[in-house]
Protein backbone atom coordinates (compact mmCIF):
# COMPACT_ATOMS: atom_id res chain seq x y z
CA UNK A 1 0.00 0.00 0.00
CA UNK A 2 1.09 3.28 -0.88
CA UNK A 3 1.84 5.62 2.13
CA UNK A 4 -0.66 7.65 1.68
CA UNK A 5 -4.30 6.53 0.21
CA UNK A 6 -6.76 9.99 -0.91
CA UNK A 7 -10.43 8.70 -1.18
CA UNK A 8 -13.11 11.28 -2.55
CA UNK A 9 -16.39 10.04 -2.20
CA UNK A 10 -19.75 11.40 -4.36
CA UNK A 11 -23.06 10.45 -2.95
CA UNK A 12 -26.97 11.61 -2.28
CA UNK A 13 -27.91 13.03 0.96
CA UNK A 14 -29.61 9.79 2.53
CA UNK A 15 -27.55 7.38 0.53
CA UNK A 16 -25.33 6.97 3.40
CA UNK A 17 -21.44 8.35 1.42
CA UNK A 18 -20.29 10.08 4.85
CA UNK A 19 -21.49 7.04 6.85
CA UNK A 20 -19.18 4.91 4.75
CA UNK A 21 -16.60 7.00 4.29
CA UNK A 22 -16.52 7.02 8.34
CA UNK A 23 -16.69 3.14 8.40
CA UNK A 24 -13.97 2.95 6.38
CA UNK A 25 -11.82 4.89 8.47
CA UNK A 26 -12.72 3.24 11.55
CA UNK A 27 -12.00 -0.09 10.00
CA UNK A 28 -8.24 1.26 8.61
CA UNK A 29 -7.26 2.79 11.81
CA UNK A 30 -8.13 -0.77 13.41
CA UNK A 31 -5.54 -2.33 11.43
CA UNK A 32 -3.62 -0.18 12.58
CA UNK A 33 -3.64 3.07 10.05
CA UNK A 34 -3.52 6.87 10.20
CA UNK A 35 -7.09 8.12 9.17
CA UNK A 36 -8.56 10.95 8.18
CA UNK A 37 -13.03 10.60 6.97
CA UNK A 38 -14.72 14.04 6.87
CA UNK A 39 -18.13 14.81 4.83
CA UNK A 40 -18.65 18.29 2.99
CA UNK A 41 -21.84 19.44 2.84
CA UNK A 42 -23.56 21.91 0.51
CA UNK A 43 -27.40 22.27 0.71
CA UNK A 44 -28.03 19.81 3.44
CA UNK A 45 -31.12 18.14 2.51
CA UNK A 46 -32.00 14.45 1.34
CA UNK A 47 -31.03 13.96 -2.05
CA UNK A 48 -28.83 16.49 -2.14
CA UNK A 49 -25.18 15.78 -3.45
CA UNK A 50 -22.62 15.40 -0.80
CA UNK A 51 -18.92 14.79 -0.94
CA UNK A 52 -17.11 12.79 1.45
CA UNK A 53 -13.07 11.93 2.00
CA UNK A 54 -11.10 9.82 2.97
CA UNK A 55 -7.47 9.46 3.78
CA UNK A 56 -5.68 6.89 5.05
CA UNK A 57 -1.81 6.26 5.28
CA UNK A 58 1.07 4.23 7.40
CA UNK A 59 2.21 7.14 8.97
CA UNK A 60 0.83 10.56 10.76
CA UNK A 61 -1.03 12.53 8.41
CA UNK A 62 -0.60 16.51 8.52
CA UNK A 63 -2.02 17.52 6.19
CA UNK A 64 -6.10 19.01 6.86
CA UNK A 65 -7.80 20.03 3.87
CA UNK A 66 -10.43 18.64 1.16
CA UNK A 67 -9.12 16.31 -1.30
CA UNK A 68 -8.04 17.40 -4.67
CA UNK A 69 -6.53 15.35 -6.63
CA UNK A 70 -7.70 11.60 -4.96
CA UNK A 71 -6.31 8.66 -5.65
CA UNK A 72 -9.58 6.93 -5.44
CA UNK A 73 -13.26 8.44 -6.12
CA UNK A 74 -16.46 6.33 -5.49
CA UNK A 75 -19.80 7.20 -6.86
CA UNK A 76 -22.56 5.88 -4.76
CA UNK A 77 -25.41 7.36 -7.39
CA UNK A 78 -24.49 7.12 -11.01
CA UNK A 79 -27.18 9.97 -11.56
CA UNK A 80 -24.06 12.35 -10.35
CA UNK A 81 -22.41 11.23 -13.76
CA UNK A 82 -24.65 14.04 -15.37
CA UNK A 83 -23.76 16.79 -12.86
CA UNK A 84 -21.10 16.45 -10.63
CA UNK A 85 -17.37 16.21 -12.55
CA UNK A 86 -16.51 13.23 -10.28
CA UNK A 87 -13.07 12.83 -12.05
CA UNK A 88 -12.15 16.32 -10.83
CA UNK A 89 -8.41 15.90 -9.98
CA UNK A 90 -8.89 12.11 -10.15
CA UNK A 91 -5.30 10.52 -10.81
CA UNK A 92 -5.24 8.03 -13.23
CA UNK A 93 -3.28 5.34 -11.55
CA UNK A 94 -5.59 5.36 -9.58
CA UNK A 95 -9.36 4.27 -10.37
CA UNK A 96 -12.95 5.37 -10.25
CA UNK A 97 -15.87 3.02 -8.31
CA UNK A 98 -19.10 3.51 -9.74
CA UNK A 99 -22.34 2.22 -8.84
CA UNK A 100 -24.05 1.73 -12.09
CA UNK A 101 -25.95 -0.61 -14.19
CA UNK A 102 -24.56 0.98 -17.27
CA UNK A 103 -22.23 -0.28 -19.84
CA UNK A 104 -18.28 1.03 -20.13
CA UNK A 105 -19.72 2.87 -23.36
CA UNK A 106 -22.11 4.88 -21.83
CA UNK A 107 -20.18 5.22 -18.43
CA UNK A 108 -16.94 6.86 -20.61
CA UNK A 109 -19.58 9.68 -22.10
CA UNK A 110 -19.52 10.67 -18.43
CA UNK A 111 -15.70 10.54 -17.20
CA UNK A 112 -14.41 13.59 -19.26
CA UNK A 113 -11.77 11.65 -21.06
CA UNK A 114 -10.90 9.92 -17.83
CA UNK A 115 -7.58 7.30 -18.64
CA UNK A 116 -7.16 5.53 -15.71
CA UNK A 117 -9.26 2.19 -14.24
CA UNK A 118 -13.00 2.26 -13.96
CA UNK A 119 -14.94 -0.41 -11.83
CA UNK A 120 -18.36 -1.13 -11.52
CA UNK A 121 -20.50 -2.40 -9.49
CA UNK A 122 -24.23 -3.00 -8.90
CA UNK A 123 -24.85 -1.90 -5.38
CA UNK A 124 -28.77 -2.18 -5.73
CA UNK A 125 -28.83 -5.72 -6.47
CA UNK A 126 -26.70 -6.21 -3.97
CA UNK A 127 -28.51 -4.09 -1.24
CA UNK A 128 -31.53 -5.52 -2.15
CA UNK A 129 -30.82 -8.77 -2.23
CA UNK A 130 -28.91 -8.99 1.13
CA UNK A 131 -30.46 -6.51 3.34
CA UNK A 132 -34.41 -6.47 1.25
CA UNK A 133 -34.10 -2.30 0.83
CA UNK A 134 -32.04 0.22 -1.28
CA UNK A 135 -29.05 0.99 1.03
CA UNK A 136 -26.06 1.17 -1.39
CA UNK A 137 -23.17 2.18 1.07
CA UNK A 138 -22.37 -1.18 2.35
CA UNK A 139 -21.19 -2.79 -0.81
CA UNK A 140 -19.56 0.40 -1.63
CA UNK A 141 -17.42 0.31 1.04
CA UNK A 142 -16.41 -3.44 0.23
CA UNK A 143 -15.96 -2.19 -3.11
CA UNK A 144 -13.45 0.94 -2.11
CA UNK A 145 -11.28 -1.69 0.18
CA UNK A 146 -10.68 -4.12 -2.62
CA UNK A 147 -10.20 -1.69 -5.64
CA UNK A 148 -7.40 0.00 -3.62
CA UNK A 149 -6.58 -2.60 -1.48
CA UNK A 150 -6.80 -0.84 1.75
CA UNK A 151 -7.01 -4.05 3.70
CA UNK A 152 -7.39 -7.64 2.94
CA UNK A 153 -10.80 -9.04 2.32
CA UNK A 154 -11.00 -11.01 6.01
CA UNK A 155 -9.66 -7.65 7.98
CA UNK A 156 -12.75 -6.10 6.29
CA UNK A 157 -15.55 -8.36 7.22
CA UNK A 158 -13.67 -9.11 10.95
CA UNK A 159 -13.96 -5.56 11.43
CA UNK A 160 -17.19 -4.93 10.01
CA UNK A 161 -18.78 -7.48 12.36
CA UNK A 162 -17.51 -6.10 15.04
CA UNK A 163 -18.64 -2.35 14.31
CA UNK A 164 -22.34 -4.00 12.54
CA UNK A 165 -22.61 -5.47 16.28
CA UNK A 166 -21.87 -1.84 17.96
CA UNK A 167 -24.19 -0.24 15.63
CA UNK A 168 -26.85 -2.26 15.22
CA UNK A 169 -27.28 -3.56 18.60
CA UNK A 170 -30.88 -2.54 19.00
CA UNK A 171 -31.24 -4.08 15.53
CA UNK A 172 -29.40 -7.27 15.66
CA UNK A 173 -31.23 -8.43 12.79
CA UNK A 174 -29.56 -6.41 10.29
CA UNK A 175 -26.17 -7.60 10.71
CA UNK A 176 -26.63 -10.48 8.80
CA UNK A 177 -27.80 -8.87 6.20
CA UNK A 178 -25.03 -6.02 6.09
CA UNK A 179 -22.42 -9.06 5.74
CA UNK A 180 -23.94 -10.80 3.47
CA UNK A 181 -23.87 -7.64 1.37
CA UNK A 182 -19.80 -6.84 2.17
CA UNK A 183 -19.17 -10.19 0.95
CA UNK A 184 -21.10 -10.26 -2.35
CA UNK A 185 -19.55 -6.80 -3.17
CA UNK A 186 -16.29 -8.02 -2.51
CA UNK A 187 -16.80 -10.78 -4.97
CA UNK A 188 -18.66 -8.89 -7.65
CA UNK A 189 -16.61 -5.48 -8.27
CA UNK A 190 -15.26 -5.73 -11.56
CA UNK A 191 -12.95 -3.84 -13.74
CA UNK A 192 -14.50 -2.45 -16.78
Amino acid sequence: MNNLIEIRWHGRGGQGAKTASLLLADAAFNTGKYIQGFPEYGPERMGAPITAYNRISDKPITVHSNIYNPDYVVVVDDSLLECVDVTSGLKEEGAIVINTTKTGEELKKHLKGYKGSVYCINARKISEEALGRYFPNTPMLAAIVKVAGIMTNEALLEDMKGSFKHKFAKKPEVIEGNMKALEMALKEVRKI
